[in-house]
């Protein structure tokens, strides 16, 4: 037999096996699948093993203190993060969506490269319990993205303007796959402007703890040399909320201490 000829009897059979196949039974519709937080959790952490860096730091067997700060990145956010470096201090930056969208020197990227956590604060600061829904994913999801585009981390935390919760923004935060991170000491700053009162207040923390501050403040930031003074003569470690609770906290959950968690 000729070649074309082989050739033409090869198409011949592939038609009539094509012909006899039996059609494909359609796909039925398959109910949305709900992930357990744990799982999900882990899923993200392994996503981006390296970030947030992990040291070696046990907060169950050594005293840990996490500063946290809220609002920026402001002005005085690269003072801040000078001040850290220099202390070789980590700590966790909560950050507003607007704001990043407005900083002309990527904090946000210098943060993570420093090794800071970054967690998700909004993006323009309402109360988030009295949105709807969509309004509360919508306010996660833009700083989410921008922060995703600009680092190229996915953010594992979040930190509700004026701690504001309720049972509908946990289930967004699950939703989002970000655990909801509070405090047990509040320094005030927002509303005593003096680098000596935030200073002592910190330092009153006690091992274990979560503390708020706000980057945004230029007297807050000329406290951090005192706060981080007394707690390092205090034997403390400064660590990220990550690192405080030696892992990725579950998405969803209320934190507040290392010690305390509220579903």
């Amino acid at each position: 037999m000729r070649v074309w000829g082989l050739a033409l009897a090869l198409v011949a059979m592939v038609g009539t096996a094509c012909s006899t196949r039996p059609a494909t039974r359609p796909q039925m519709a398959r109910p949305p699948t709900v992930v357990d937080p744990r799982i999900l959790a882990k899923r993200l952490a392994a996503m981006q093993p390296d970030w947030p860096a992990t040291r070696p730091v046990n907060c169950r067997r050594e005293k840990c203190v996490a500063l946290t700060f809220d609002d920026g990145p402001g002005d005085y956010t690269a003072k801040l993060l000078d001040l850290l470096r220099s202390r070789h201090a980590k700590a966790t930056f909560f950050v507003l969506g607007q704001m990043v969208a407005a900083d002309p020197h990527n904090l946000a990227r210098r943060i993570v490269d420093e090794g800071h956590e970054i967690g998700n604060h909004s993006w323009s600061h309402p109360p988030l319990t009295a949105l709807t829904d969509e309004q509360i994913r919508t306010e996660l999801t833009q700083t989410g993205d921008l922060i995703r585009r600009l680092t190229g981390v996915r953010m594992q935390m979040m930190r509700p303007p004026y701690g504001a919760t309720d049972d509908r923004v946990a289930a967004e935060t699950r939703r989002e796959g970000l655990a909801q991170i509070l405090w047990s000491l509040d320094t005030l700053d927002w509303r005593d402007r003096a680098s000596s009162v935030v200073a002592r207040r910190a330092g009153l923390a006690k091992p274990g703890e979560i503390v708020l501050m706000h980057d945004i403040h230029r007297t807050t930031v000329e406290a951090v040399p005192e706060v981080l003074d007394t707690l390092a003569k205090k034997g403390y470690r400064f660590v990220t909320v990550s690192e405080l609770y030696g892992g990725t906290p579950v998405p969803g959950r209320q934190y507040t201490t290392r010690w305390m968690k509220r579903e």
